[in-house]
């Protein structure tokens, strides 16, 4: 993968879009509320380390200990605020859920953000619904068996080298993907491990289902129930 993300805890971030419910905050995690992700994650029991944002979405600031309030003209969205906070803290490993379903602009703006993310030598994941998203710079993403479905592999920000997709339907190896094509759209699982890895350029990952079962690397959350 991009950077070496084990034995650090989560930096879970919520987002004022489709929440998934298959992807909760777990035990550690350090949370972070994103202007509306606030009544996400209060509706739902879970009390954040940090609410940030201008609040633009949620009508009002909430009264917590950690606010970090900003104003509506700014030059980044609630959710980078939110991503460089917990870079800033020394988190490299980033569940953002609620980060899509809603503005398409504020979903790009997200993905952009996983690419941030892996470029710094760290990993994100997108989820929302029943969809999920990751960003690969330099490194690999890997599924465990239990993920079923479609997974389709997009260049992003320019072109990405060494492609090496196994596990799945559809290989390849060592292969270049460009940013205007569709050639990585609507592969699929197998039932078995897989994984797909980048030597050049970053690659964006789109499949269903829950996340915490289908990305290896967070297999190990599963087993950290919040409280």
């Amino acid at each position: 993968m991009g950077g070496d993300t084990r034995g650090r805890r989560t930096c879970y971030i919520a987002g004022a879009g489709s929440f998934a419910e298959g992807a909760p905050p777990r035990g550690g995690d350090y949370i972070i509320a994103a202007d509306g992700g606030y009544e996400a994650l209060v509706s739902r029991g879970y009390v954040p380390d940090l609410v940030c944002g201008d609040f633009d979405s949620l009508g009002y600031e909430p009264d917590c200990p950690n606010v970090m309030a900003r104003p509506r003209a700014k030059d980044e969205t609630d959710a980078e605020l939110a991503v460089r906070h917990g870079m800033g803290r020394g988190h490299r490993l980033f569940v953002i859920n609620g980060g899509m379903g809603g503005r398409p602009d504020h979903t790009f703006g997200n993905m952009a953000l996983l690419a941030q993310i892996a470029r710094g030598r760290g990993r994100g994941f997108l989820a929302g619904g029943d969809a999920n998203i990751t960003a690969v710079w330099r490194g690999e993403a890997r599924f465990t068996a239990a993920a079923q479905g479609y997974i389709s592999v997009f260049a992003f920000g320019g072109m990405a080298r060494g492609v090496d997709i196994e596990g799945l339907k559809y290989t390849l190896r060592n292969a270049e993907l460009r940013p205007d094509t569709t050639l990585g759209v609507s592969n699929e699982f197998l039932g078995a491990p897989s994984r797909v890895r980048v030597r050049s350029g970053t690659a964006l990952i789109m499949w269903a289902g829950s996340l915490y079962d289908t990305a290896e690397e967070l297999m190990e959350l599963k087993g950290r129930p919040y409280s």
